[in-house]
């Protein structure tokens, strides 16, 4: 699923809050394009070749992970029905099959024949007719990927295609931060076409200050300040389409129905330590809805949420009630949510 803008700034300037103290070293900054995105790294470093690895490494994971690289591993899967993987591949995959299971198929990574009906792959959107929908839902059940971590191999049934690309990102910023982190560095910031992640604070100690998008507008909605976190989101507002009714379509499918998720979200972020948790996180709440991503969050508290309503509400859970604001003269009114009552 293509996904995620969320919009990082370094707020210092801009926001009177910022410390003002000079950095220690100025960053090295890299741009890529890659998994169909831009991605910017600034990564507090000395090393010059630390950035060509991190070229290289997201390099590596995006031919592996490419549903249309004819040479890559979920390509070869999708195609002949099974695949030897990677390491790389194979621990992604596995871990995305958990989420699966976490969010009871909320997230699902053989959705990829539904979301590429309605042209969100290709760009030539549609409608598709409900009896392609009918046909295409047979074959969506995460469930029905066999996976053996003995061999590293995946075989799937007949008819059914996966895809990656709800977690590869995440995926790769977990591997970035590794990476650097593995050679010294304790402060860097990484956009990996909106999903944000950061290591450390700023190098003169002050959290980095994340500004995330207003789901229905071009402004912001507000700051979260933060170090050593995720911070990716999903919304309606990312990619979507008109109707010939004018109706909306966007890209985030509810795997039950095989139409775009519309239940009570426009936007559902995600925080915490891992990347890739956050990536699959963000696109399950906001297919679950509200009361459901907050019952998840009860359940779990492995993470925090920001998630935007249809009627102009942001709930936050209780751990960043002191590290979340919102834009000032904002329309939205911020609740946040109990830790033991579902929202009614």
């Amino acid at each position: 699923m293509l996904k995620k803008l969320l919009l990082p700034i370094c707020l210092a300037l801009t926001f009177s809050a910022c410390a003002k103290a000079p950095a220690p070293v100025e960053p090295k900054t890299s741009k890529l394009f890659a998994m169909d995105t831009v991605m910017d790294l600034s990564v507090y470093t000395d090393d010059d070749s630390l950035l060509t690895e991190a070229a290289d490494l997201v390099s590596q994971l995006e031919h592996s992970l490419s549903t249309t690289d004819s040479n890559s591993e979920i390509y070869t899967a999708n195609s002949t029905g099974s695949a030897v993987l990677s390491d790389s591949t194979a621990e992604l995959l596995e871990r995305a099959l958990g989420f699966c299971e976490k969010t009871d198929g909320a997230l699902d990574l053989s959705i990829y024949p539904v979301v590429r009906a309605w042209g969100f792959t290709t760009g030539t959107y549609q409608v598709p007719a409900q009896q392609e929908l009918d046909s295409l839902l047979k074959y969506v059940d995460y469930q029905k990927i066999a996976y053996s971590s003995a061999d590293q191999t995946v075989s799937l049934p007949e008819g059914m295609e996966i895809d990656l690309g709800s977690v590869a990102k995440g995926y790769t910023s977990d591997r970035l931060i590794q990476l650097f982190r593995e050679n010294g560095v304790t402060s860097a910031l990484l956009n990996l076409g909106g999903n944000v992640q950061t290591l450390g604070t700023k190098p003169d100690g002050s959290l980095w200050r994340i500004g995330i998008k207003d789901p229905s507008g071009n402004s912001y909605l507000g700051v979260l300040s933060t170090a050593d976190q995720a911070v990716i989101t999903s919304g309606g507002y990312e990619r979507f389409f008109e109707g010939e009714d004018g109706t909306i379509y966007w890209h985030i499918i509810d795997p039950k129905t095989g139409y775009p998720a519309k239940n009570g979200l426009i936007s559902a972020t995600a925080v915490g330590a891992e990347g890739v948790y956050c990536d699959a996180l963000s696109t399950a709440l906001f297919i679950m809805g509200p009361e459901k991503a907050a019952d998840f969050w009860r359940e779990h508290r492995d993470f925090e949420t920001i998630l935007v309503t249809e009627q102009n509400e942001v709930l936050i859970t209780p751990g960043l009630a002191d590290s979340f604001q919102l834009m000032e003269d904002s329309p939205y009114k911020l609740t946040v949510i109990s830790d033991t009552e579902s929202k009614n």
